[in-house]
């Protein structure tokens, strides 16, 4: 190589490796972003979380014991009631039908023949008593003749008998009368026509029958307001006792067979500042199928729950009022958990059974390995670890597929 050459291929040498470790530099391996958690102890809780509804305990439909006119009720739903003291309502017995030309004639021959009816017992007690009348009378006679012996004791006993027979023979004619009497009446009333006007102020001159509360509380609902015709057993109100309250959240049967009763329960979003407590009374045991808002058939189960704080703290609530209950399946104040957001199904061995395992994505020294876990009871938010992490590891949250094991992270400026 000539001296002029040399001294080209020593002018070129630099530049070129800056080049390179130019590129180098430019293209080298550059840590992933990534957001970090770190693994920690402390409470966790397990909850089945339903939307539920407040009611009355027991709710009594007030209803019309008897058929006719119901008067306007005066009562404000809200308004206290006292048992068997405050009056719901009044009714009015139901007047009689009109009648049409044929009834109405068929109904006076019915009078006329009770009145001659009536006729014919009053003559056949004139008859009794005159029979009875002649028997005395020959009874006396006899018992005269038999006192001086004109006559057997035959003679006497047999007029005896007469006039007993004919004292109760009268006895059963004033029957008969008073039979007829009262016939008369019931051919009568048919006739009766219905009243043109009704007596709105109070009862007075009115054989109305009031219906009373049953039970002391508050009416929760008015069902018929109005002065209206009402059956037998037409409902009229429902009252109740707005400081005995309960909640019914209607669960998924496959939530409410993890649910028993004695279980503690928060209540939330019911319009106070603080959440109220609660605990499971009851799961029913009958399922029902519920239609969900997207269409979806559901079977769902009842869950009674009762609230647990003092009524001061939730008078406000009332009957049907919406709240959200958290029923706590399981809690605990050290637990070791890390978020859900954390955890990954392990894929790196198809030959290995990785449908029971989890992983997360372990930080040590800004480098990124796979590390198996335990996993315990999880909720929505976090899940408990029973084993493969400890206190203070540094965990990937949410890992993309550009994180892998030897992965270079570095945590992500949330700025």
């Amino acid at each position: 190589m000539t001296p002029v050459a040399r001294r080209r291929l020593f002018f070129w040498i630099p530049p070129a490796l800056l080049l390179v470790a130019g590129l180098a530099w430019l293209f080298r391996p550059q840590p992933v972003p990534v957001d970090m958690d770190t693994v920690e102890r402390g409470p966790m809780r397990v909850t089945v979380d339903e939307d539920g509804e407040t009611r009355i305990r027991d709710v009594f439909v007030v209803s019309a014991p008897i058929a006719g006119v119901k008067r306007r009720i005066a009562h404000k739903v809200g308004d206290p009631v006292t048992a068997n003291e405050t009056i719901i309502t009044s009714i009015v017995p139901t007047d009689p039908e009109f009648l049409d030309p044929r009834s109405e004639m068929q109904a006076q021959a019915t009078v006329k023949a009770a009145e001659a009816a009536l006729d014919f017992a009053r003559a056949d007690v004139r008859r009794a008593e005159a029979e009875f009348t002649f028997a005395q009378t020959e009874l006396e006679r006899a018992r005269r003749l038999g006192r001086s012996g004109s006559i057997s004791e035959s003679a006497l006993d047999s007029a005896e008998r007469e006039m007993r027979t004919r004292e109760a023979a009268l006895e059963e004619a004033q029957a008969q009368r008073g039979i007829k009497e009262f016939e008369l009446e019931r051919a009568r009333a048919a006739l009766v026509p219905p009243s043109t006007s009704r007596n709105v102020d109070g009862n007075t001159g009115c054989d109305c029958v009031n219906v009373y509360s049953p039970v002391d509380g508050r009416i929760l609902r008015i069902l018929a307001e109005s002065e209206i015709v009402v059956s037998s057993g037409t409902e009229l109100a429902q009252i109740g006792d707005p400081g005995n309250l309960e909640i019914v959240a209607d669960l998924l049967s496959s939530d409410a067979v993890k649910v028993t009763a004695g279980q503690p329960v928060i209540i939330n979003d019911w319009g106070g500042d603080e959440p109220l407590s609660g605990v499971v009374r009851r799961v029913e045991p009958y399922g029902f199928t519920k239609i969900s808002a997207l269409g979806i058939e559901e079977q769902r189960v009842n869950v009674i729950i009762d609230i647990g704080s003092p009524q001061g703290e939730w008078q406000s609530l009332g009957h049907g009022y919406r709240v959200e209950t958290r029923i706590v399946l399981w809690q605990s104040d050290d637990a070791l958990k890390v978020p859900v957001i954390a955890l990954f199904r392990p894929t790196d061995d198809p030959s290995e059974d990785q449908g029971v395992q989890w992983a997360v994505f372990k930080v040590d020294n800004e480098m990124v390995s796979t590390q198996i876990v335990s996993v315990g009871r999880r909720n929505g938010i976090e899940a408990e670890i029973l084993d493969g992490l400890k206190e203070g590891d540094r965990i990937v949250l949410h890992p993309s597929g550009r994180v892998s094991d030897g992965t270079s992270v570095i945590e992500r400026n949330e700025s």
